[in-house]
Order: structure tokens, then sequence, then C-alpha cells
């Protein structure tokens, strides 16, 4: 690979850092930002109550299944093409958002933003790679874009209720634009083209298209469950369409993909299958969680959205904390304990936040038991990620990270359908209307509690794929390079 970077003055260097970091707390940011916004937009654009979830899903489904592609894109095309065609990308797409008038206009500039996050989220981590080649000044680097990516997941419900209570919930959205220009100007002078000739040019996009089209015709098909029965064609027909179609895709990247983005040899190293399942399981249970306390806390307790965002900050910082613990942790006692412990603990959270009823309050059954379940997260995504690439060579280390990252947050969209479905068909409350009767909230809650249960059981699910993970050697035969635990923790957020 050519190299350029020792060229560039150190001003210039750390520019690029500054660069790539907003971009990436752009991307990370926008998986969590409109949860507080929920409520607000459900009134403006009429959203019902089961396609609402459809904000977020639009985003996680085509994040997660273009991601894997994008990171091949930069390679292929060169970092700093690729990062400036996603980085405008997502920046346009905020624009559309913002400005969007009805519920499809709102759906599809997200799914845009995914694509566009998909995009520009790998090329961060070349762009990083490429520009810091002294070992010592990357780690500090990567350090500084790992607090930034999990800023940004952690920042999201505060920012997310300030600009929607005191501006417009469609500033959540047009934030991106001036910042994305800024970036775009910024990078078109200070970041220098690099391609990997040795690369295949070939692009699995076929397969990405058939995984992205499976998943969103699966939620679909879940989601309209809502207003059409299981045995209904309404349901059999996209459920149908969306099994071929997943199917069409493990065949196509076991047998015709030149350079899969799925490369299912892999699932034969044992840790890397688990491991998986163990943050696929988390993540569809916990996902849900943000989404029903967010409705509970704005049209139960009738916070407002900027006292939701604040009142979330235990829980992003339950997540930090567990991340930190169990990142300094691993390397002495095995990833093997936080996996148990993460499922436990998030386990116990949910059963607490089953108990919710008419009488509850913000402090009696959602500050403890929430704070529970994003600290079990915190210790599952970074031992998770450890095990993942646990014995992965090193030239798949990056396929096994953004496996990983394609694992959380498909895992979260399809437990974000199943849990919603559940809960309004337990409710029996339909429709867009966000003030309801004593009696309606009553049912409504209920909803909530059996979805909780049910998120408590997937939990449980984690647990037992990480009971089944191998004993987690600490030696210095069992610890991942430099170079490895470079990819780890870029794709980690």
């Amino acid at each position: 690979m050519e190299n350029t970077a020792d060229r560039v003055s150190l001003k210039t260097h750390w520019l690029i850092l500054v660069v790539v970091c907003i971009a990436q707390f752009m991307v990370v940011l926008d998986v969590s930002v409109v949860n507080v916004a929920l409520p607000t937009i459900q009134r403006s654009l009429h959203f019902s109550n089961s396609n609402l979830q459809w904000i977020i899903n639009a985003y996680t489904i085509t994040f997660a299944g273009f991601l894997m592609l994008g990171g091949r894109t930069a390679d292929i095309f060169g970092r700093r093409k690729i990062f400036l065609v996603g980085l405008g990308l997502f920046t346009l797409s905020s624009l559309v958002g913002g400005l969007a008038q009805t519920q499809s206009e709102l759906i599809a500039a997200r799914a845009i933003q995914g694509l566009g996050g998909a995009i520009l989220s790998p090329a961060t981590l070349t762009i990083l790679i490429t520009t810091f080649t002294d070992n010592t000044v990357r780690t500090k680097a990567l350090g500084i874009w790992g607090a930034v990516a999990a800023g940004g997941g952690a920042a999201g419900a505060l920012i997310g209720g300030i600009l929607t209570d005191l501006v417009s919930w469609r500033w959540i959205l047009f934030i991106n634009v001036p910042i994305g220009i800024i970036c775009f100007l910024i990078a078109t002078e200070a970041v220098s083209e690099i391609k990997n000739n040795r690369t295949s040019k070939s692009l699995d996009i076929i397969g990405s298209v058939l995984i992205t089209l499976g998943l969103s015709l699966g939620v679909y098909a879940v989601v309209n469950t809502d207003t059409a029965s299981w045995t209904s064609f309404a349901t059999l027909i996209p459920l149908s369409v969306a099994i071929l179609l997943l199917i069409g895709f493990v065949i196509y990247e076991m047998k015709l993909a030149k350079s899969p983005i799925v490369p299912f040899s892999m699932f034969r190293i044992r840790t890397l299958t688990l491991a998986n399942l163990c943050i696929f399981t988390m993540s569809a249970s916990a996902f849900a969680m943000w989404y029903f306390i967010t409705l509970y806390l704005q049209e139960v307790l009738h916070f407002s959205p900027l006292k939701t965002g604040i009142v979330f900050l235990p829980q992003t910082a339950g997540i930090a904390l567990g991340a930190i613990l169990s990142g300094r942790l691993i390397s002495k006692i095995g990833y093997k304990i936080f996996l148990l412990i993460g499922p436990v603990l998030a386990l116990l959270g949910f059963l607490w936040l089953a108990q919710v009823n008419i009488h509850s309050t913000y402090l009696s059954v959602v500050f403890i038991p929430a704070t529970l379940i994003t600290l079990g997260l915190g210790f599952t995504f970074a031992p998770a990620t450890a095990a993942g690439t646990d014995g992965v060579k090193r030239e798949l280390a990056g396929f096994a990270s953004g496996l990983l990252n394609s694992s959380r947050q498909i895992g979260g969209a399809l437990g974000l359908a199943v849990l919603v479905t559940i809960s309004l068909d337990i409710s029996k409350v339909t429709g867009n209307s966000t003030i309801f009767t004593r009696l309606q909230t009553i049912s409504i809650l209920h909803g909530w509690s059996v979805a909780y249960l049910t998120a408590g059981l997937i939990a449980a699910t984690s647990f037992i794929f990480a009971f089944s993970l191998p004993k987690h050697k600490t030696t210095n035969q069992t610890q991942l390079d430099d170079n490895k635990f470079d990819n780890r923790e870029l794709m980690l957020d």
C-alpha cells in the first residue's frame, strides 16, 4: 500500500483525526439521537404506534446490511473518495429527513442515512490506520477515536432531548448538515488518496442487497401483524419472500460470491460463532428498552424531551462503566466471565422493569433496572468483540469485527420489531394517538411488561451461548496482536 503519511505535517495529521472523529460521532449519534424525539415525531407526522419503530429500524437495517460492503469500498476506490461519498450521502439524507413532510419521506431518508453511515464509518478506520503509521501515535489516535465514538452513543439521548425540546425534532437531523459540510471541505484538502492495489476489485453488492432486503421484509412482516394476522397473506407473503431472500443470501455467499461480505467458513471458529450469538441476543433484548422507556417517560409520566434526555444519563454511564471495567480486566480474568455476568444483569433489570404499572415512577421502576441492563450491555460488547476475534487470522480480523458490529445492529432491529409487536398484540391499542384513557394506559403498560419479560428470556439465551464458550486463556499466546486490536476497537462502535 502506498504510504504518503510521512509527507503530511503533524498539524494535518491531527486535523484529519478531528474530521474522522466528528464523522464517526455523527454516525453513532444517529442510532440513538431519535429515541427521545419519537413521541414528538409521532404527533408531527401522525405515525401509528406500530410504524413508529421504522424511524429507528430504517437506519439500523441499512447500516448493518451494507456495513461490511462499505468496509471494502475504501480499499478498492480510495479512502478519501469513499469518505467524501459516505459523508456527502449522510449529510444530504440528514437534510432531506429534516425537511420530511410525510412518514415515507422520513423513513426513506433514514434508510439512506444508514447507507451513508455504512460507507462512512469503515472509511474512518482506513484513514486512521494509514495516516498514523507510528504505533505509539496510532494508539493515542485510536483511543481518542474510540472515546468520541462511544460518546456519540452516550450523548444521543441528551442531545436529542435538548434539540427536540428547545428547537424542533427536525434539528436532530439538521444539525448534521453544517457539521457535515465543514468536515467535507476540510477532508477535501487534508486527506490524501490511498488505494490498496493488492485487494480484490470485486464488490459483493448482490450479497448486501439480498441481506438488506431480506431483513427489511422480515421486519415489515413482523410489524404488519399489528393489523394482519400471522396466517394472512399480508403477513405470509412478505415473510416468505424474506426467508427466500435470506436463504438466497447464504447460498450466494457460500457458492457464488467472489469476495463475500460474510465468509461463512469463519463460523467454524467456535468462539467467533458463539460471540456473535451473544452480541446478537443481547442487542435483541436491550435495544427496545430505550424505545419503551422513552415512550413511558414522555407519554405516561409526561416528562419533557429535555428531562427525558437528562434522566437517561445514568444509563449511558452504565454502558461506559461496564465497557471500561471489562476492557481493563479481560487480559487478567478473560472474557467469558463478563459474557456471563452481562446477561444476568440484563435479566434482573428486565424482570424489574416488567413490574411497571399505572402507579410506577422513574425512581421505582426505571432508574435502577435500566442501569443494570446498560451495565450488562457494557459488560458484553467489548468482551464479545475480544471473543469474536480470538483465534482469527490477522487478514480476517476486519471481517470478524465487522461481523460483530452487524450482529449487534441486526439483533437490535429484529428485537425491536418483535418486542414492539408483542406489546401491541397484548395491549390491543392501535392507531397513532399518543393520548390515552386510564384503561388504555393500563393495557399499554401490560403490553410493555410482557415485552420486558420476553426481552429477559432473550437475554437468558445470551447467557447460554456464553456458557458454551471455551475458557479464555490469558497468556500471550491468546492475546491479539496490535493490528488486530486496532481493527477490533475501531469497529466496536
